[in-house]
């Protein structure tokens, strides 16, 4: 009975949104409020309907009811619990479930929280949302229901594929989709502001909060899946270029970039044609990362879709929405009366510099990920764009993005003086030379590149501080007003800086572990030691275990520095019966920001047992970084400016809202 109530709240939640994708539409063409209104409590109900219809799965799921089909594919009784709760997004039916109950909690967000948007706007909004729900509602309810009952209940499932029973899926793929889905606000907000014709600052401090969150939670959730890979797949590295990888990668270049243009458009009414832009192509490229997870045109261990007809029912969706949006950007947008003029050298310039390089940066990606997809698919050849060509053509993009990093917060807006700049920065620049000076003097010449990333990583972040100092006039007025000027200073002044430096100190991380890293491959009988950067690694024997639903196969491994036992690492191998598969769990021993890496291969004949051992220095910074870059954006995001958005006049009486007063002629 319950997938029957799972399944029967979710045809309840494609009828709202369809109701929520045409009245307060048409409402906002006629003009009347109690049509527009429609769209708060159908996007709140929406909600309810498929957060009831995701607790129905999940209910299947820990009851291991294998009568849905669903579950059994992906399910086994044995399976710990937490395991059944991410077993529920771990599957095609499932994710797409989440990825609507996510794009449902958006919608239901803006229904509640945006109080402040004009009733016009927001009546326009909740209707592009409803109209992106009623797609993927119908997607799933079509060709990927995740309620479909079988005639005759195995006694048991199939289990869960084994290389996502591990605790990183219950928080990387939530998290992906919260940013994938997150940027259907901004672009909601595109469409709804090409519709009215009415693109200001105040628009850009609306649409901000959202993109903003959005941002943050794509930034931890690309980290999760870094890191998950790192220690999951028992390869040792933190980025393989995949493509499912670069899907991601692709809207999180896209995001951050129109979190930059906004800027310039709330604080100089500037770079609005191209900030409308950016909000259409960074949900487009979430929903282009989609096609690719979901269609099955990749084979990827992300990925779960085989059956053709859902590629081609996603195709459909993109063509609609990302060619209907960019076609009524290139209808509307010419219109649109053009923003405030600055000067190269000026804050805004610094910006647009920025933007420059992250849409470049973006479309490498897209080249190198898609372009072997359509030769195949045109001719038949197969061709594989690998790491060599992103990282020759991706890494130089970003040196001089980071160089411009600390020049952009300290440029007055409209006209700068990058001289006073440069002058201002000089302790920056002694930072990063020194850094570089001691990366040489520490690791020698041999590797000429890692040690200016370092310098540059030092130069960012002395920047960011820097730029904090100048704000409050530290070392230039008393010590109590400088306080009292850090107390005032807006939140989001501190969350750039913070997310600025730890851009700079992932780039310390991808320096050194690529660099420095070392790595060894050694078969060892029991008993026999092997070095590596310092370390002894001994070898003490193999156990069995029964695991919940697999068993165990450990090495036993003893870790000395200096003849002093620091550590015991046991790599493993886990058999699942039901799947019939193997994975490989690594063993780690963190050493500050360093780590040393265990992965466990074959036994062989004469009983010795094969290992991967690697010495990754501060390889940690990686993903610290990506924390202080999230941690950076929530700061900015609790900053009461952005929470409240854009303050009505006080003291005068709000006019009715000209539909279309901001459409003219572009001059």
């Amino acid at each position: 009975m319950i997938p029957e109530i799972g399944h029967y709240a979710l045809v309840l939640a494609l009828a709202l949104a369809i109701i929520q994708a045409t009245v307060p539409l048409y409402g906002a063409i006629k003009r009347d409020g109690a049509l527009m209104q429609l769209g708060t409590s159908t996007a709140v109900m929406q909600f309810v309907f498929v957060a009831g219809s995701f607790a129905a799965l999940t209910a299947s799921y820990v009851m291991s009811d294998f009568s849905v089909v669903n579950v059994f594919e992906n399910s086994h009784s044995m399976m710990p619990l937490v395991y059944k709760f991410t077993s529920v997004w771990g599957n095609h039916e499932g994710s797409m479930l989440l990825w609507v109950l996510i794009l449902a909690v958006f919608g239901a967000a803006v229904a509640i929280f945006g109080t402040n948007l004009p009733v016009t706007l927001k009546a326009n909004v909740l209707a592009v949302q409803g109209w992106i729900a009623c797609s993927f509602y119908v997607f799933i309810l079509l060709t990927s229901n995740p309620f479909l009952r079988m005639a005759r209940p195995p006694l048991e499932g199939r289990d869960l594929n084994p290389i996502l029973q591990d605790p990183g899926l219950a928080i990387h793929p939530p998290l992906l989709y919260l940013g994938y889905v997150g940027f259907s606000i901004a672009f909601s907000f595109a469409i709804a502001a090409l519709i009215e014709g009415r693109i200001d600052a105040a628009w850009a401090r609306w649409v901000r909060p959202w993109t903003l969150a959005a941002w943050m939670f794509l930034t931890v959730g690309i980290a999760m899946g870094s890191y998950w890979a790192y220690y999951e797949l028992g390869w040792g590295g933190f980025w393989f270029w995949d493509p499912v990888e670069n899907a991601s990668l692709m809207p999180w270049l896209a995001g951050t970039a129109l979190l930059h243009s906004a800027v310039v458009m709330e604080k100089r009414n500037a770079l609005k044609i191209w900030t409308i832009l950016l909000a259409i192509l960074a949900f487009s490229l979430s929903l282009i990362g989609t096609f690719l997870v979901r269609s099955g045109v990749l084979t990827s261990v992300h990925s779960f879709a085989e059956d053709p007809r859902r590629g081609v029912f996603i195709l459909g969706i993109l063509v609609l929405f990302i060619g209907g949006g960019l076609s009524l950007f290139a209808w509307r947008a010419p219109l649109l009366r053009q923003g405030g003029l600055f000067a190269p050298v000026s804050r805004e310039g610094a910006l647009v510099f920025n933007n420059l390089f992250l849409t470049t940066a973006c479309l490498t990606v897209f080249v190198g990920t898609l372009y072997p997809l359509a030769l195949e698919a045109l001719n038949g050849e197969k061709i594989s764009v690998g790491a060599p060509f992103f990282n020759l053509t991706f890494a130089p993009l970003f040196i001089p993005l980071m160089f411009a990093m600390p020049f952009g917060t300290l440029l007055a807006w409209k006209r700068g003086d990058i001289l006073g700049v440069a002058q201002r920065l000089m302790t920056a620049f002694a930072a990063g030379i020194v850094a570089i000076a001691v990366t040489f003097a520490a690791a020698g010449v041999e590797h000429m590149l890692a040690p200016f990333a370092i310098g540059l990583a030092f130069f960012v972040i002395v920047g960011a501080l820097v730029d904090l100092a100048e704000r409050i006039a530290l070392f230039r007025a008393p010590p109590a007003t400088s306080w009292s000027r850090a107390r005032g200073l807006p939140r989001s002044a501190w969350g750039t800086a913070i997310a600025h430096a730890g851009v700079a100190v992932t780039l310390i991380g991808i320096a050194a572990a690529s660099t420095w890293g070392t790595e060894r491959i050694v078969a060892l009988k029991e008993g026999q030691t092997t070095t590596l950067s310092g370390y002894a690694l001994t070898f003490d024997g193999m156990v069995q275990r029964a695991g919940p639903n697999f068993r165990v196969l450990a090495g036993k491994f003893t870790l000395r520095q200096g003849g002093q036992v620091v550590g015991i690492l046991e790599p493993s191998k886990r058999t699942f019966g039901a799947r019939g598969m193997t994975t490989t769990e690594a063993a780690l021993k963190s050493q500050g920001a360093s780590q040393l890496y265990l992965s466990l291969g074959d036994t062989n004949d004469d009983g010795s047992v094969a290992i991967r051992f690697y010495y990754k220095p501060l390889v940690l910074l990686i993903w610290i970084g990506a924390v202080i870059m999230a941690l950076g954006g929530a700061l900015s995001l609790s900053d009461r400016r952005l929470r409240v958005g854009a303050p009505k006049p006080a003291g005068k009486t709000a006019k009715p809202a000209n539909p279309t007063p901001d459409l003219q002629p572009a001059e």
